[in-house]
């Protein structure tokens, strides 16, 4: 008999143990806020007339020799970032957390900050998030942009006093956005990595939203969560995710081929209904 996910998420709260139910977010869940995806026909990584490469462009290599075009291009994104508006799929999975409170993780590889917008509080942003920056030395930490350093068209060159706003006042080097770039690793103190792994290993149900699984961390904590007895729950209209490629054979991953945004209405929806049965 097939599982449906209405038994597994009500099995899954009955648990003691490894029993978080986890949410993996990528660029996929914004796109409905008219923010582009990142390897999708209107990916972040066309400039103009111009195609990057990702692990071209995304590098603190291509950062180092080309400062101001990266800044450039990232003031431009800053602005896609301040017009954006959380979607239902950001409130739903926020109001998920509410109604689980300790049994709820959310993993995101976005960097809009969209789900803290929509009132997510228990949250690691294993990319970083695009509105903050830190020193390119490492010299201090994480902090907010200057409020005098507005977004950029994308064919806007920067100023002088933009370029004086982007340079560290404890050291002088250039500030650097917040997110980690191709030719970088993960870490625990801005991205998270052990804490995401943790919560893998306790977590009875992982779903998986709006991400290819196309980098290394996400790929680790789907393995991880069911190496140690958890379930995949992927929300996806295509079959065309690493998570699908690698898993999809397997009994304890789940494919819901529907619109992110109505399956996780649909799973507060279940979960609701489950607490108040227990009352």
């Amino acid at each position: 008999m097939k599982l449906t996910l209405e038994t597994l998420i009500e099995e899954t709260l009955q648990k003691e143990k490894r029993n978080l139910f986890t949410f993996l977010t990528g660029a996929g869940i914004s796109s409905e806020s008219g923010l582009p995806t990142y390897r999708g026909s209107d990916g972040i990584w066309i400039k103009g007339t111009k195609y990057h490469k990702p692990e071209e462009f995304g590098t603190f290599k291509y950062f180092s020799q080309n400062h101001e075009e990266v800044w450039q291009y990232n003031l431009f994104w800053k602005k896609l970032i301040e017009e954006a508006k959380p979607n239902q799929g950001h409130f739903a999975i926020a109001e998920i957390e509410d109604l689980l409170d300790n049994e709820f993780q959310l993993i995101t590889q976005n960097v809009d900050g969209l789900h803290q917008k929509a009132g997510s509080k228990n949250l690691f942003e294993i990319h970083g998030n695009k509105q903050t920056v830190r020193c390119s030395s490492e010299c201090s930490d994480v902090m907010q942009f200057s409020p005098e350093l507005k977004y950029k068209e994308l064919t806007e060159d920067l100023t002088e006093k933009d370029i004086e706003l982007l340079h560290c006042q404890n050291c002088g080097d250039w500030l650097r956005p917040n997110t980690l770039w191709f030719d970088e690793s993960y870490n625990e103190k801005l991205y998270f990595f052990n804490s995401a792994l943790k919560t893998a290993k306790n977590t009875g149900i992982l779903f998986v939203i709006g991400t290819s699984g196309a980098t290394t961390l996400p790929q680790m904590i789907a393995e991880t969560v069911l190496q140690y007895g958890g379930f995949l729950v992927e929300i996806n209209t295509e079959e065309d995710s690493y998570f699908y490629e690698r898993f999809s054979r397997t009994k304890k991953y789940i494919l819901i081929k529907e619109k992110a945004s109505d399956t996780l209405i649909k799973i507060k929806e279940i979960i609701e209904k489950y607490k108040q049965t227990i009352l």
